[in-house]
């Protein structure tokens, strides 16, 4: 059983009081019976967050930062057929324009129907088919460009975008790219498109966030995905963007208490195991590797704090 927990961790001063206030019983025992691996040591600026490299890593996958094809794998899992392409993953999105900078909302807080994504979708088309981009729709909350200049184009994952300033995550010598260029400019126009469309004048009667935007991430061509699986839970991810601390408490005693409980039996039935503990910045991954008797009881009698481990990522 290989278990991966992204947002184990968060760089907010709120976060650290949280997890020292945390019973986790189950990870506090698994922490005693796995020896430390691989970790992954970086800054919270990387393009790619720590859980999905610590995904690429399990997959097999090779690529820079900011080009893990995570959209070639979204798409194919959506039925489409995905071939040697470069895809990208272009998710609907609402930009909110403050007095100092503009912020991208959780894409979830949209609440696209499948009608709506779908109509929006087909306004928008033309613009990416212009370009010279193939276009897909895949979900309501998933629709796919398709281009050549998406092998190797490093893009911010939505993970590190949502809630933050967007100009922070289109800087840099990628971002004066001409393939980053255009789709700047794709952003501009799609905005220019929907603000009078009457989707957003509907959306907008009835209280809903309008679609204004979209973010582009997941570029490059499929690669093979490793054997052995992975069982993510994200539990974690929704209210530590949102820093609704306390839901975010009550999804790790929910996580403790359920899939951490069932690795925790694994692990004392003598299973293969494996947990990868993900913050902004690191990952480290714990296996139940092969020890001496002595070291197996000599860390089990050693007190681990949970948070000590959770605050270094």
């Amino acid at each position: 059983m290989q278990l991966l927990i992204p947002f184990a961790s968060g760089l907010s001063d709120a976060a650290s009081p949280v997890l020292r206030d945390l019973a986790l019983p189950n990870l506090t025992q698994l922490l005693r019976r796995l020896t430390p691996m691989q970790r992954d040591e970086a800054d919270a600026y990387t393009l790619s967050p720590p859980h999905e490299r610590a995904l690429a890593a399990a997959a097999g996958w090779h690529a820079a930062d900011g080009c893990l094809p995570f959209a070639a794998q979204a798409a194919a899992a959506d039925g489409l057929e995905v071939g040697e392409l470069a895809w990208g993953l272009v998710t609907p999105a609402h930009w909110h324009v403050g007095r100092d900078h503009v912020t991208l909302v959780d894409p979830a807080a949209l609440e696209l129907t499948d009608a709506e994504s779908r109509a929006a979708f087909e306004a928008v088309r033309g613009l990416f088919e212009s370009e010279g981009f193939g276009f897909a729709w895949g979900a309501a909350s998933r629709w796919y460009a398709v281009h050549e200049s998406l092998s190797e184009l490093p893009c911010a994952s939505l993970d590190r975008v949502i809630g933050r300033n967007v100009e922070l995550w289109m800087r840099g010598s990628a971002a004066r790219s001409a393939a980053a260029r255009r789709i700047r400019r794709l952003q501009s126009e799609l905005q220019l498109l929907l603000y009078p469309h009457a989707l957003n004048g509907e959306r907008e009667q009835s209280g809903a966030l309008p679609l204004n935007s979209f973010w582009l991430s997941g570029c490059g061509r499929r690669q093979p995905d490793a054997v052995a699986p992975t069982i993510v839970n994200d539990t974690l991810r929704a209210p530590l963007l949102a820093a609704d601390w306390a839901a975010w408490a009550e999804a790790w005693r929910a996580l403790d208490a359920g899939d951490l409980a069932e690795l925790l039996a694994a692990v004392r039935a003598d299973r293969a195991c494996a947990l990868t503990l993900c913050g902004e910045r690191s990952a480290q991954r714990f296996e139940n590797a092969p020890r001496a008797l002595r070291q197996r009881l000599l860390a089990r009698w050693q007190a681990v704090a949970p948070h000590t481990v959770l605050e270094a990522l």
